[in-house]
């Protein structure tokens, strides 16, 4: 899809109509007449979903493997566009019981077996159950070391992908062997050189980087700017809580700031003063 350099905001309406026109303009990679119904069929279906794709799809993840969804029409969408949708909540085969547990099921199938063995009357069964209950609690991220290490292994250099993870979907890009996604969260969006957001960490340690993929310096310290880790993150929400304020209403570049500006004052002044209010976000997003 080409824009008009001179265009700067494409409306929700134009973009599907944009991939609306790419869709039916593909062709099938093998012209014979079995695969051309088929082909057709897809087309039909991906039509139908199209719409949906500005409010959100439902996909429904594997966890053998970054690339492993229940295939529905939504995902058809992808292989149409040849565009790659990946996700790294995979299970470590590194630790049986959970593979015996989960196997090859769905997230949905998944939820339904626990369901099933807690009510069983048989003590293996409803031990297995307790597993792979303890498989999503202790993953709730929806990301895991071993699926980070396969996206790393997977994605290609400077392939763009979609990324889902928590009910989002995000643009990915592998870019000299690192992965990063697309910044969209609104709380950036006077934030020029925030483009892209490292994804190297389990915890959501990350770094932001402009759009040549250099450290950026725009959120005011003056070395490499990382977001805060999820321990700073927690505190800040208790005291915020203890003062009687709401953690949600600060989005994450405006806890950011806040934290690397009191941790700049702790290095340069023994007792720092209050840091200047901030301004709240235009739209506050559920934490996840």
């Amino acid at each position: 899809v080409k824009l008009p350099p001179q265009k700067e905001v494409i409306t929700a309406e134009e973009l599907m109509a944009h991939l609306g026109d790419c869709i039916l303009s593909t062709q099938p990679r093998e012209p014979s007449e079995g695969l051309q119904l088929n082909f057709q069929q897809n087309i039909n279906d991906t039509m139908t979903v199209l719409p949906k794709l500005s409010t959100g799809l439902d996909v429904n993840v594997r966890f053998t493997g970054v690339s492993d969804f229940e295939y529905t029409p939504e995902c058809i969408v992808f292989d149409l566009l040849n565009v790659p949708l990946y996700h790294g909540w995979l299970v470590d085969p590194q630790s049986p019981e959970v593979v015996k547990a989960v196997g090859k099921l769905s997230y949905n199938q998944l939820v339904e077996k626990i369901i099933t063995c807690k009510q069983a009357s048989n003590s293996s069964l409803v031990s297995e159950g307790l597993v792979a209950e303890q498989f999503l609690e202790s993953t709730a991220s929806q990301l895991t070391y071993h699926g980070l290490c396969e996206l790393m292994a997977t994605v290609r250099e400077d392939e763009l992908s979609v990324f889902f993870r928590n009910n989002h979907f995000s643009t990915m890009i592998k870019h000299k062997g690192h992965l990063y996604l697309l910044v969209t969260d609104q709380g950036f969006l006077q934030e020029e050189r925030v483009v892209w957001e490292s994804l190297h960490t389990v915890d959501g340690d990350s770094c932001f980087c402009d759009t040549d993929f250099h450290l950026s310096h725009a959120l005011g310290k003056e070395g490499a700017t990382a977001a805060p880790p999820d321990h700073w993150l927690q505190q800040r929400q208790v005291d915020q809580q203890q003062q009687g304020q709401d953690p949600l209403a600060l989005s994450d570049l405006e806890l950011a700031r806040q934290l690397q500006q009191e941790e700049y004052q702790q290095h340069h002044h023994p007792h720092p003063p209050h840091p200047p209010p901030l301004q709240q976000r235009q739209q506050q997003v559920p934490a996840q």
